[in-house]
Parts: C-alpha cells; sequence; structure tokens
C-alpha cells in the first residue's frame, strides 16, 4: 500500500500537467501560464493587444513581428524576460523600452537590425544579459549601450560588424562577456576595450583582422595578461591581410612586423573655374597602407578679428555634396548646380594609422556682367578700413532662385535695358533735327498772315512748323498787346511816341521778317 501511494501522486501529476493552461485574460492563440505568456510561432505581426500586466516573462519568438509600436510594452512593467528572437524587427525606436526597468534579459538574436539608434536601451537599468547575434548590424556608434550600467553579456556575434567606434562600449563597466565573433572587423582600438573593467571572457575570432600597426597593441596587450581572456579556440586570431602575413596568427608575428605606410595625397587639378549652374567632379586620389580614410572639408573663411580656433572645418562628404560619411582610396567631390556658396578653399584628407595628409583645392565661380550687377554686395567688416569685404561662406546672389528663374529674370532686364537705349536715340534724332534743318534758300523766312484786324506785336506770334519743318509764326489774338511791360514796349516804338499813345500805325498787308 505504502509502494502505491507514490505511483498515484505521479499519476496525479501526471494529469495536473495534462490540463489546458489558464486562458483567462490572455491573448489569442496565446498561452498563459501564472506569470509566463507562451506566443511564439503564431505568425504574428505586432505585439499582441491584452498580455496580463503582471506577466514576468514574455516569448514572441518566431513570428514576423516587424517593429515595436510606441507604448506597446508600457502596460509590462513587471516583465523580466523578454524573447523576441527570429522575428523580422528592423529598429528599435529610442524609448522602446523605457518601462521596462526589472528586465533581466532581453534576446533579439535573428532579426534584420542593421543599426542601432542612440537611447535604444534606455530605461533598461537592470538588464543583465543581451543577444543582438545573427542580425545585420555594421557598425556600432559611440555611447550606443551607455544605459546597461549592469549588464554583464553582450552577445553580438554573427553579425557584419566593420566598425566599433572608440566609445562603443562606453558604460558597461559591468560586462563579463563580449563575443564579436564571426564579424567583419578588420581593427579595433584600445580605447573601444578599455571601459569594460570586469570582463573575462572575450571573442575575436573568424573576423578579417588587419595586422598592420594599428593591432600592434592587441597582440601585445593579450601576450602580457589578455590570455585570461581568451580561450584555447580565442587566442586564434588570424591574420587576413596584408597578403605576407594571411593566415598567421597575430600572437606569432613580431612587432616590426606590424607596419603602416602613411597616406600621400594627389588632387589634379588644384584650381578650378566653373559657371554658375554647373555641375563639378573632382577626384583625390590617396595611396597608404591601410587603405587610408578620405574626406573632403569646406574651408570656412576668417572674418578679421575672429580667432582662427572658432573657424570649424565644414564637413563635404564625397559623392553627395552634403554631411556624410567619408570614403576609402579614390575619394570624389560632387558638387551639382554651382552656386556662388559653393566658391571657396576644400581640402582633402586622407588619414590612417600611420597618419595623415591633406591638399588644397580652389573652386572659383564665374559670372557675367549682368550677373555682377545683379549678385547683392555684402557689407564692410567693422575695422576694414575700406579693403575688400570678405565674402561670407553662404553668400550667393540669386541663393533663393533656379537657374531658369535666374536665367529669365537676366533676359528680361536685358531688354528692358536694350527698348531704353532705342528710344532715347529716336528722342535725340528728333531734337537735332528741330534745332537746325538744312534746306535750300529763303527757307529762313517767316511770314506772317495778312491780318488787318489790328496792330500786333512779336509777343502775339505763336510759332509753329509745316510737315517740311519750316518755322511759321501766326498771331494769336488771344495774348496781350504788350506782354512785356511798357518799358520793354516803348523800346518797339517810334521816337516821339509814349507808352500810353500804344502803335497809331496801321500794319501793312504782310511783315516779312528775315531771320
Amino acid at each position: 500500500m505504502a509502494q502505491g501511494v507514490p505511483a498515484l501522486l505521479l499519476l496525479l501529476l501526471l494529469r495536473l500537467l495534462s490540463l489546458p493552461p489558464c486562458t483567462a485574460g490572455c491573448p489569442a492563440d496565446c498561452r498563459c501560464y501564472s506569470t509566463t505568456v507562451e506566443c511564439g510561432a503564431l505568425q504574428l505581426r505586432v505585439v499582441p493587444p491584452g498580455i496580463p500586466p503582471g506577466t514576468q516573462t514574455l516569448f514572441l519568438q518566431d513570428n514576423s513581428i516587424t517593429g515595436l509600436e510606441p507604448g506597446i510594452l508600457a502596460p509590462l512593467a513587471a516583465l523580466r524576460h523578454l524573447y523576441l528572437h527570429n522575428n523580422s524587427l528592423r529598429a528599435l525606436e529610442p524609448g522602446a523600452f523605457r518601462a521596462q526597468s526589472r528586465l533581466l534579459e532581453l534576446a533579439l538574436t535573428g532579426n534584420r537590425l542593421r543599426g542601432l539608434r542612440l537611447g535604444a536601451f534606455t530605461g533598461l537599468a537592470q538588464l543583465r544579459v543581451l543577444y543582438l547575434a545573427g542580425n545585420q548590424l555594421v557598425q556600432l556608434l559611440d555611447f550606443t549601450f551607455l544605459h546597461l550600467p549592469r549588464l554583464q553579456e553582450l552577445h553580438l556575434q554573427e553579425n557584419s560588424i566593420a566598425l566599433l567606434e572608440d566609445q562603443a562600449l562606453a558604460g558597461l563597466s559591468s560586462l563579463a562577456l563580449l563575443d564579436l565573433s564571426r564579424n567583419q572587423l578588420g581593427t579595433i582600438s584600445r580605447e573601444t576595450l578599455q571601459p569594460l573593467a570586469s570582463l573575462q571572457v572575450l571573442r575575436l575570432t573568424e573576423n578579417p583582422w588587419r595586422c598592420d600597426c594599428a593591432l600592434h597593441w592587441l597582440g601585445a596587450w593579450i601576450k602580457e595578461g589578455g590570455q585570461r581572456l581568451l580561450s584555447s579556440r580565442d587566442k586564434k586570431i588570424m591574420c587576413a591581410e596584408p597578403p605576407r602575413l594571411a593566415l598567421q596568427s597575430l600572437l606569432d608575428i613580431s612587432g616590426s612586423s606590424l607596419i603602416c605606410i602613411p597616406p600621400s595625397v594627389h588632387v589634379e587639378p588644384l584650381e578650378v573655374t566653373a559657371n554658375l549652374g554647373e555641375d563639378l567632379r573632382i577626384a583625390c586620389q590617396a595611396s597608404g597602407y591601410p587603405q587610408p580614410l578620405v574626406t573632403w572639408r569646406k574651408v570656412a573663411q576668417l572674418r578679421e578679428g575672429q580667432p582662427r580656433a572658432q573657424a570649424q572645418p565644414e564637413g563635404w562628404a564625397p559623392g553627395s555634396g552634403g554631411n556624410a560619411a567619408s570614403d576609402t582610396g579614390s575619394g570624389m567631390l560632387f558638387l551639382t548646380n554651382i552656386t556662388l556658396a559653393h566658391a571657396g578653399k576644400y581640402e582633402c584628407e586622407a588619414s590612417n594609422a600611420g597618419g595623415a595628409a591633406r591638399m588644397p583645392f580652389q573652386l572659383l565661380v564665374n559670372l557675367s556682367q549682368q550677373q555682377l550687377q545683379l549678385a547683392p554686395r555684402p557689407p564692410l567688416a567693422a575695422g576694414s578700413g575700406g579693403h575688400e569685404p570678405l565674402h561670407e561662406e553662404s553668400s550667393m546672389a540669386f541663393r533663393a532662385l533656379g537657374l531658369a528663374t535666374q536665367t529669365a529674370i537676366a533676359a528680361a532686364i536685358t531688354l528692358l535695358a536694350l527698348t531704353a537705349l532705342l528710344l532715347a536715340t529716336l528722342i535725340c534724332r528728333r531734337r537735332r533735327r528741330r534745332k537746325k534743318a538744312p534746306g535750300p534758300p529763303g527757307e529762313g523766312a517767316l511770314f506772317v498772315n495778312d491780318y488787318s484786324d489790328g496792330p500786333c506785336t512779336f509777343a502775339q506770334l505763336e510759332e509753329l512748323r509745316d510737315e517740311r519743318g519750316h518755322e511759321m509764326f501766326v498771331i494769336d489774338r488771344s495774348k496781350p498787346l504788350f506782354a512785356e511791360g511798357p518799358a520793354e514796349a516803348a523800346e518797339g516804338a517810334e521816337p516821339g511816341l509814349g507808352p500810353a499813345q500804344g502803335l497809331p500805325l496801321q500794319p501793312p498787308t504782310a511783315y516779312e521778317i528775315h531771320c
């Protein structure tokens, strides 16, 4: 009988385990066990609503979730374990886990993450383990994991990480395990691993390491004390380049063999004059080992009295003409629809672990006479003393107008100028004809019509011209007889007659007046 009790208890336990899980308050098709909710492999595209707020473990793996909507995880403040591996997440919005202050484990393995934004892990102050393996990450920027002070394991293997910025791992003072194996890392700096004060396991295998002077520190560090971080397998850090060191272990190569060749830069031509609206392409050829990083910059011009330290170079990315990342090898500077703002001094810089080299380039913008008249004159700099003012980098003519609009305005102004010139020419010709028009003898004689209804004076003569331009004088009786006053009228009268007596003589039939 005593032997049958354990068997009965075992039978009851099997029956309890075979009972369906509790479905009260559980999302459709999900299974809920006390504080655990399992919604895996349901072809979900979003996190299902209705998950109990007290859930501590949530399984959402093997679905098709493409994003975490803002606030979707806000009710789940009690979460301790969240499994989102093998989904289709492409990005993590900043603050997506802000409410998960108790989360200890987050699995994001096997998604499609290509980058991690600053603040993506804000709120995860208690997180211990973070799985990011099997994504499409290509670089880790500075301060990506700054909000994970208690993180102990960071799994980044099987990505495409080729760049780790110097402060990418800043804030991970509690990290014990870092897995960077099976990525595309060619080098890593001492500053990158410096924040990892608690590191115990480091995995760097299966990366295309470039064994040059920039990696000299890693070999020395491993030989001095870093070996304790590497297993026997992890110590096999194999060189992929240069060819003479390929397939050799970094630990087996002497420091004198890890060399770099400083870069050299060549820009041709060094000065170009371009017209407004044109496109321009300038190549900057750089050589060295490792392959130099090439950057184009537009050098800001200083105003008088401005400290040189304030003149920061303006970043100019090759291939875009805007602000972006640099290029390697042959850096191309592309400028489209050139305006006055593009004119100035540029600088091509090539840098690698062996040093840096720079080469200047000058761009001049050609203006026509009409465009020079339309271009706004910049104000004189304070204290310039009448010298030619320095143009600011952002000053340009028609900077708010397109090329077609500029051309139309210039054509309209040219047409108006030609019309005004033609009118002025016609007016001058007419005035010249009126002053003196040569003609046959006798055209200088002016005739007065026979008006016998009273005396007349020159004050009453009105000048007219006929169709041939002859000057004619006609008596205008509406004018006063003595227009100039008594004194002047007396000068034209005969001697012995006073001003009050007028002109008693009757005019003859016609007067002939010669000029």
